[in-house]
Order: C-alpha cells, then structure tokens, then sequence
C-alpha cells in the first residue's frame, strides 16, 4: 500500500470518526463512498445479513459504504485499480 494511499484511507477513516460526533450542518459536507473501506471499518451497509456499522467482511466491500469528504470518492487511490463509487458495487463481496 502507497504512502498516498493510507494517507487517503487514514484521511476518510478520520473524516467518519468526526462525522458521527458532528452536527447535521457537517454532514452535508459528507457523501457515502462505497468500496473503500477496510474489512470492519464500513459506517454502513455491508450486504444481506448484517446490520450496518463494522459489519463489512472483506477489505474494499462494493456492497459497504463510509462516509468520506465530499469530492474525494472516485479519486481516492486504492490498490489493485479498485475505485470508489457513489453507488454500490458488485465486486469484493464477503464470501
């Protein structure tokens, strides 16, 4: 993993930490990014038969989101040519 990379992870991982204890003036601020979160780490949506919050099963989950900065999902560099999306993906899904 690149330098530039955990950088972004760290940065977006940081941004949903203070997303949770903002207030909604803040969140507008925000957009969900799907496939970009590490294994456990997603805010929200992991798929059938979880609940939402850390229930992702795979690094980079299409099917889990997180909340990053507005602008900065699709040019978040991930490894192995992976790529945010605004909407759900059908790759890396928990087995």
């Amino acid at each position: 993993m690149t330098t530039i990379t955990k950088a972004a992870l760290f940065s977006a991982f940081t941004a949903a930490a203070v997303m949770t204890s903002a207030c909604s003036e803040a969140q507008a601020s925000m957009e969900k990014c799907y496939g970009v979160s590490l294994a456990g780490q997603n805010d929200c949506a992991a798929g059938p038969g979880t609940s939402c919050e850390g229930t992702s099963t795979v690094d980079y989950q299409g099917n889990a989101w997180t909340y990053v900065p507005e602008g900065t999902c699709v040019s978040m560099e991930l490894p192995e040519g992976r790529e945010g999306s605004l909407n759900e993906l059908d790759r890396d899904k928990s087995a």
